[in-house]
């Protein structure tokens, strides 16, 4: 796909993370969002993670950045190829959000709807042309990890596929394409484990670092569930949770009493500087 012209909606953790993947691969992006405040912190908070990545070697050694426009109305989206929605994770907001750039891209313009749990055909239904939506699940940092979960919804058409596997080419990602569910595969496997141990630690059966070294030196956990519960942010958390728990009925998904407890304290972990673990300041 030459050419590419990414938007990006929501300039939260995944939308800014997804936006300096993007521009450190020479893609130009438009990042929108309602508050101009907002944008103005994301493009700084940008800068760092660019520099970031390059110190890393996660980014292209000399290719030119693209460039980044933002915005805070969607008029903008009109000659995009593709637009990924990465508003926070609420099912009316990102419905609304989607039927909106639907309303204003052309028939066939690639829509991504990032969500670590929301099914596909669920946020299909906003969409004028639901073959044109598809989802990604991008981990966080989106600039480092190189897998990307591909959700193909029962209406999504080939071409759209196909347009979403160029994008994540272009990007340096690898795409692993699942059939559409409520939290897909990982968020359905990871997001339980993690409130399995939250449990575990509420039950004083272990502290959060003896949970995550076990699962880290026994079973191979890169950096074990609730190190992993920071990063992903406790609020996001227990918000893809209760969608687990609301779609499949498993008292599994059911959020746990200290994971609700973090989530009211405002301890939703890394972003925050607390959460399971203290880092001393928010993540910038």
């Amino acid at each position: 796909m030459e050419g590419i012209r990414l938007s990006v909606l929501g300039a939260g953790v995944m939308g800014t993370g997804v936006t300096t993947l993007a521009l450190g691969h020479g893609v130009p992006v438009l990042l929108v969002d309602v508050d101009q405040a907002r944008l103005d912190e994301a493009r700084a908070r940008i800068g760092r993670q660019l520099r970031m990545a390059q110190m890393m070697g996660e980014l292209p050694q000399g290719r030119a950045q693209g460039r980044l426009t933002t915005s805070v109305t969607l008029e903008e989206v009109a000659g995009s190829t593709a637009v990924i929605e990465a508003v926070t994770e609420l099912a009316d907001v990102k419905a609304k959000v989607l039927a909106e750039v639907s309303a204003r891209v052309e028939p066939g313009t690639v829509l991504v709807t990032n969500t670590s749990s929301f099914p596909v055909d669920e946020m299909a239904d906003a969409v004028a042309r639901p073959q044109d939506l598809i989802g990604t699940h991008f981990m966080n940092p989106a600039y480092l990890i190189r897998t990307v979960e591909v959700i193909r919804g029962r209406r999504t058409a080939d071409a759209t596929l196909a347009g979403v596997r160029a994008v994540l080419s272009a990007l340096g990602k690898e795409p692993v394409v699942v059939n559409d569910a409520p939290g897909f595969v990982t968020s359905r496997v990871l997001h339980p484990m993690i409130n399995d141990a939250a449990r575990v630690v509420q039950e004083g059966t272990a502290s959060a670092e003896a949970v995550d070294a076990l699962m880290q030196g026994c079973l191979g956990h890169r950096t074990g569930p609730l190190r992993t519960a920071d990063l992903i942010g406790i609020d996001n958390l227990v918000d893809s949770l209760w969608v687990l728990h609301e779609r499949t009925g498993d008292e599994g998904c059911r959020p746990c009493d200290l994971l609700l407890e973090k989530a009211r304290s405002g301890h939703h972990g890394r972003k925050s500087g607390r959460g399971f673990y203290e880092y001393g300041e928010p993540l910038s």
